[in-house]
């Protein structure tokens, strides 16, 4: 059952615009990594004229798991339209879920936009890759390792900076993160696992 003001959209895909990645290497899909074969990078949402407001708002949705993030930095808001926001999960199944989209519709209607749906995209799968290079520092000021990509080796101590590190549990304190530690300043730290 879809909730009033609440539409579940699982096909078909999303469709955003974007430069696709001619000479210059300026569009919006410039220094993003691939995390492996399944999921090409997608584009980041198109900021349109006069939907700044929204966006705005979106913004100051605080991530219920990661506070330091809003979800715009998480990179699951996928499409902001006049009559639609269209979110895509972190993972199907995410417990904050329903949380975000509550919290998404609280901002939206206390600001004004009672009229603006909720839309959740499945299709593209939310990948890691879209975090914002924003979010990505976020994560790290907070002391969670952002992802890296597979193969790139161990990952840096968000603390000391050292790449001399172990990994203590593939399940660390939400579904969405490992559990390392530093083996040079002896702390452990949270990563978000790549996916």
């Amino acid at each position: 059952m879809v909730a009033a003001g609440k539409a579940r959209v699982d096909s078909p895909p999303l469709t955003l615009p974007f430069d696709g990645g001619g000479k210059g290497g300026g569009g919006v899909n410039a220094g993003r990594r691939v995390s492996g074969d399944s999921t090409p990078p997608q584009p980041l949402p198109i900021k349109g004229r006069g939907l700044e407001p929204i966006w705005a708002v979106l913004e100051s949705v605080p991530d219920p798991e990661i506070p330091v993030l809003s979800i715009v930095d998480l990179g699951i808001v996928r499409a902001v339209e006049a009559e639609r926001v269209v979110l895509t999960p972190t993972y199907t199944g995410c417990p904050a879920t329903q949380v975000i989209e509550r919290d998404v519709r609280a901002a939206l209607d206390a600001a004004g936009y009672r009229r603006v749906r909720i839309e959740t995209a499945l299709s593209p799968a939310w990948t890691t890759d879209w975090i914002t290079p924003v979010g990505r520092a976020k994560l790290h000021a907070y002391g969670i390792a952002p992802p890296t990509a597979p193969g790139q080796g161990t990952p840096e101590c968000p603390r000391c900076g050292s790449a001399h590190t172990d990994e203590i549990s593939r399940f660390g304190s939400t579904p969405c993160k490992s559990l390392w530690r530093c083996l040079d300043c002896a702390e452990p730290f949270d990563l978000f696992k790549c996916h």
